[in-house]
């Protein structure tokens, strides 16, 4: 009796220790995949405020002796740049495109989720059919339709061409799958139509999924660099066209290239830190966990 009770004992505190050893090592690993991931935010830091000498010397210091802070408002006083501006017109651009996104995939997702039949079946499989097409390859047609309308250099040309999105529809239809359909028949019992079904009972309760769409919708936009390309000229010049400017035939302004990478990327770090947690709740409600 003895003899079992301390096998057990012993069983108890090898696995005891197995899942401790474990526990450290996925913390290790954790703490260098943190630490690989968050090495080019430091690389930008580092090279945003630093001093063209240092930038260009063989010798690398991980803290540099003499920061240059100022950086930053002399990008944003240079009225050849015009940052504030080109940071308003990526504002605009991502905002609207992310409003109109989430709602036309929503409406896109729920017909498919809720009204299924032969063709709803084939819909779903085109527009999945879709992101397999690389982005680019639909430009020189979207630029030539965008061109008839007359929306070159215009919000309605940086939006609307890319406002819908087979992905987002995909992650709503799939999280539609699973909303309770109780609560649409009891609204439905009242005398609501599927508009207003859809709208005012189906849309509120699925807010998680809404965040994770808008969030991934958002970032995109912001970092979106070929269609503005193709379509904004002065009046609605983004800020990752302004950060090309540095980049010329006659070299790289190194410097100020970073010092303008460190201020694209803090809005989309902002809205990131801020969604994070329905980004995962999205994700975990979408059927692709």
């Amino acid at each position: 009796m003895s003899s079992a009770t301390s096998s057990t004992s012993a069983g108890r505190m090898v696995r005891g220790r197995s899942g401790r050893v474990g526990h450290v090592v996925k913390i290790v690993v954790l703490s260098l995949l943190a630490v690989l991931f968050l090495l080019p935010f430091y690389v930008i830091f580092r090279n945003a405020f630093t001093s063209e000498e240092t930038f260009v010397s063989p010798d690398w210091r991980w803290i540099p002796d003499n920061l240059h802070f100022s950086v930053i408002t002399d990008l944003f006083s240079d009225s050849d740049l015009d940052l504030a501006t080109a940071m308003m017109h990526s504002a605009v651009q991502s905002i609207g495109q992310t409003v109109l996104t989430v709602a036309v995939s929503f409406m896109a997702g729920y017909g498919l989720a809720r009204f299924p039949n032969k063709a709803t079946g084939v819909i779903l499989k085109l527009t999945v059919l879709t992101l397999m097409v690389p982005a680019a390859v639909t430009f020189v047609p979207s630029f030539i339709m965008t061109s008839e309308f007359g929306w070159i250099d215009s919000y309605r040309g940086l939006i609307i061409p890319v406002m819908f999105s087979a992905f987002a529809t995909y992650l709503f239809r799939q999280s539609l799958l699973g909303f309770p359909k109780e609560l649409e028949e009891a609204a439905e019992l009242d005398g609501a139509n599927p508009w207003t079904v859809m709208w005012r009972v189906v849309l509120p309760n699925s807010m998680g999924i809404v965040a994770a769409v808008s969030t991934i919708t958002f970032i995109g936009a912001w970092n979106a660099f070929l269609w503005p390309l193709l379509v904004a000229r002065d009046n609605t010049m983004t800020i990752q066209l302004t950060l090309s400017r540095f980049m010329t035939s006659q070299g790289i302004d190194y410097a100020q290239l970073f010092a303008g990478a460190l201020i694209a990327i803090a809005p989309v770090v902002i809205v990131f830190l801020f969604l994070q947690r329905y980004l995962v709740q999205g994700m975990a409600t979408s059927g692709l966990d």
